[in-house]
């Protein structure tokens, strides 16, 4: 049993619907940089997933999808707008600016995770010269970077908000899947009939080796953004071993059973939690990711076991992420040692 699991849904491996998918890939000659029969597949079958005609474009990781999405939507006198914990603020080495000459990314608060309306609309209104960076993209996070969602509800508020202000609207959906399988919302209606422009889908966090997805729903947007793709480094000549996983996965199902499965996961995992005393839950448990607030030495206590976990935002607020791959057993096994340190305290 490996203690590594908690610390992120990267740590886990390749699930068997994209290993078989690779393997049935990886039979004789393909054409290269994406004219191949897999990747054709590929992108049918998430048209089908997102009940539209979609343009899909695979890259290598999620930095590059956000960035490139975003530059493709912004010249360099825009700005993007993004709650202050985003990933594409946070995380990303600058990379959205970078690929996009420098368009600003201005931050705005919410509860949770999830911007809140009424500042997104004061960042627009509060200046109109032409001094400042002109808002031309609303860019949110679904799961977020705190494991909260946002309901069908609060995606349609802001996609009115995001075409009331002619603002484009880029989903970070790193964990997608995770919030698609916690919600009885199709993915459709979350993504493009709340008016999302373009989403980056991730697949490494779901049971891929490698690759995520930008998926255009305006298809104009699209234009020439093979050419970004190129520049950046990020067309790959074996394509067909991008998309292949994506072919194991959406036309298995797995993409929301294993999505599905971490997510339950993670709710076993916070029921361990919020029965010891001195652990405080910190947000509700919505898709894969727990966060919850212990005191500093039982965090030491539980690494020194062998636990691994990072501390998220401050000395004792926890992040544990569940995946495919963890097991109830382990969960389980977690939560009896921590019970354990704790009484020790």
């Amino acid at each position: 049993m490996d203690k590594n699991m908690f610390a992120s849904d990267n740590y886990s491996g390749i699930c068997p619907e994209a290993w078989q998918a690779l393997e049935q890939a990886n039979q004789g000659f393909a054409t290269s940089y994406g004219d191949d029969p897999w990747t054709e597949r590929a992108c049918n079958a998430l048209r089908e997933f997102f009940e539209t005609d979609c343009q899909v474009f695979f890259v290598f990781n999620g930095t590059a999808a956000n960035s490139l999405a975003l530059a493709s939507l912004c010249r360099s006198y825009h700005s993007v707008i993004c709650h202050e914990m985003a990933h594409v603020e946070t995380d990303e080495c600058g990379a959205a600016e970078f690929f996009s000459n420098g368009t600003k990314v201005l931050l705005v608060p919410g509860e949770h995770g999830k911007v809140d309306p009424a500042a997104v609309a004061e960042t627009v209104e509060r200046r109109s010269d032409i001094h400042y960076p002109k808002p031309h993209v609303l860019s949110i996070t679904q799961a977020t970077e705190l494991g909260t969602l946002y309901s069908a509800d609060e995606l349609r508020v802001l996609g009115d908000l995001a075409r009331e202000h002619s603002l484009k609207m880029h989903m970070d959906g790193a964990r997608f899947a995770n919030a698609v399988a916690s919600m009885a919302v199709s993915p459709a209606e979350m993504t493009w009939k709340a008016g999302v422009d373009v989403l980056t889908f991730g697949g490494t966090k779901n049971g891929m080796p490698v690759g995520e997805a930008v998926i255009f729903f305006d298809n104009d947007l699209a234009r020439e953004f093979d050419y970004r793709c190129k520049q950046a480094g990020q067309l790959a000549s074996k394509m067909r071993f991008l998309a292949a996983p994506w072919v194991g996965l959406l036309e298995s199902g797995a993409v929301l059973s294993h999505a599905a499965h971490a997510n339950h996961c993670a709710r076993l995992l916070a029921a361990q939690l919020e029965v010891v005393p001195g652990v405080k839950l910190i947000h509700q448990v919505q898709a894969n990711a727990v966060f919850a607030q212990m005191p500093q030495e039982l965090i030491d206590r539980l690494h020194a076991e062998g636990w691994h976990f990072y501390t998220f935002i401050g000395s004792g607020h926890a992040r544990l992420m569940c995946s495919w791959q963890t097991l109830e057993e382990d969960v389980l096994l977690f939560g009896r040692d921590l019970q354990r340190l704790a009484e020790d305290l």
